[in-house]
């Protein structure tokens, strides 16, 4: 890939130089009809033999994903909105409104509509679609259109503001050049990420099946094993225990009502308050809501220590944490369940990795009648049965995972680390290209 011959300053500090014999064009110059949206009244949706009603979530990885669309609207209702828009294949629909910027280009010929937050862009014959649908994927094109957003209850963009939004018109024989060259790079680097997010997978999955694996077999493969009659759990070593949850700490606790705990209460400074987010990302230096001393010595049942286990019990499923050695004093809110590990029986971190596995979520799924959105409790919590091994045994097993975890985390963050690199480029390549910053054939 070369240079072209010449080149002009843009005229736009973001786009910089470009081909001289490119040029900048608004939008509307480029369109075959106005630029419109869908209808803004809500739909009435039918329950089958419909046509499909599309918005913003149907954009998913800048392809339509009708397995989300809203809902299906009446022939009648279709034909109504129709009047006003109607996509067709190759037009380009832009989210207007929440999460400006994502797109995607028709690529069915099936019929659907859209609602008011897509707006639909029909680029006439002075262009091809697919080389403006590449050139709305840039960073330029994105910042302006995030700069040329305003905000109410979220971010959006007008109609004429798109359409005035200034873009650059190579001659229609190279916009159909590049068009080729970037769908065969973007595919081959597609391709590419393809294969290592199914790597990152495999890993991800060997890191379950490792931990559980230890955690009801042991280290040794020749010890005698013992049937449990628990199937989610089958044969441990025959000198480890079943145990339910309730069996192995000295104290569970949820949260306190949230009555006595409402955001009136709070304080810029004082005793922590620990939620959601402080185990969400297994971080509690995170957060800034704190209660008077007074009123932590009213909920001080709920206070947390060092190597208890926190867990999140409604809305965010299932999310664990250890309180660490170090950490403000506080209480947990009403969204948490503590728990205070036997350390004579159950060494905390040991119970954290039961408690985080797979034959912990298979119950918890049974019991809370299952989904992300479920709900635990004390009465399930205490309900848990675990195969434990004696405490020495527990340490073992411990640092034998936290080695073999570490190996597997390393390799997904490399993974991960080559696809970030991936993406970087194909966005680069792509922005170079459009703008005539590298040339796609050697022809003059």
């Amino acid at each position: 890939m070369g240079k072209y011959q010449s080149y002009k300053f843009s005229g736009i500090e973001m786009i910089g130089e470009i081909p001289t014999n490119w040029i900048l064009n608004s939008i509307k110059h480029l369109v075959d009809i106005k630029i419109t949206d869908g209808p803004h009244l809500t739909p009435v949706f039918v329950d089958e033999g419909g046509v499909p009603f599309l918005s913003v979530e149907s954009i998913q990885n800048s392809k339509i994903d009708f397995k989300k669309r809203r809902g299906d609207i009446s022939f009648e209702d279709h034909k109504e909105f129709s009047k006003k828009c109607k996509p067709q294949i190759d037009d380009i629909l832009l989210v207007k409104s929440g999460s400006v910027g994502k797109l995607t280009i028709v690529e069915v010929t099936d019929e659907f509509n859209i609602w008011s937050p897509l707006s639909l862009i029909r680029i006439n014959d002075k262009g091809n679609p697919k080389f403006y649908f590449y050139l709305f994927h840039t960073d330029y094109f994105q910042i302006i259109l995030k700069l040329n957003s305003g905000i109410n209850t979220q971010p959006n963009i007008g109609m004429g503001v798109i359409e005035n939004l200034k873009v650059v018109s190579p001659p229609i024989i190279e916009q159909l050049q590049i068009v080729k060259f970037l769908d065969e790079k973007t595919e081959l680097i597609d391709k590419l990420i393809s294969t290592k997010e199914r790597k990152i997978t495999l890993l991800k999955e060997q890191r379950i099946s490792l931990i559980n694996q230890v955690v009801t077999k042991g280290l040794n493969p020749n010890i005698k094993m013992k049937d449990t009659g628990v199937e989610w759990i089958g044969e441990i070593p025959e000198h480890w225990e079943i145990k339910r949850t309730s069996y192995l700490c000295t104290d569970m606790m949820s949260g306190p009502f949230g009555s006595s705990l409402k955001k009136e209460f709070y304080t810029k400074s004082g005793y922590k308050i620990y939620g959601q987010e402080q185990v969400i990302d297994d971080d509690f230096s995170i957060g800034d809501y704190y209660i008077s001393e007074e009123k932590f010595n009213e909920l001080k049942r709920c206070e947390i220590f060092t190597n208890e286990i926190l867990i999140s019990c409604v809305g965010t499923f299932g999310k664990i944490s250890l309180v660490p050695k170090e950490f403000e004093r506080g209480i947990i809110n009403p969204r948490l369940l503590k728990i205070s590990p036997n350390e004579l029986l159950i060494n905390p971190k040991y119970f954290l990795i039961l408690l985080r596995s797979n034959i912990s979520f298979s119950q918890f799924e049974c019991y809370s009648r299952g989904g992300t959105m479920g709900v635990i409790n004390l009465e399930i919590l205490k309900q848990l049965k675990f195969s434990i091994p004696p405490i020495k045994e527990q340490v073992e097993i411990i640092q034998y995972i936290e080695i073999r975890t570490k190996e597997i985390d390393d390799l997904v963050h490399l993974e991960q680390k080559k696809i970030d690199l991936l993406k970087e480029y194909r966005q680069s390549l792509i922005s170079e290209v459009v703008f005539g910053k590298l040339k796609v054939t050697t022809d003059e």
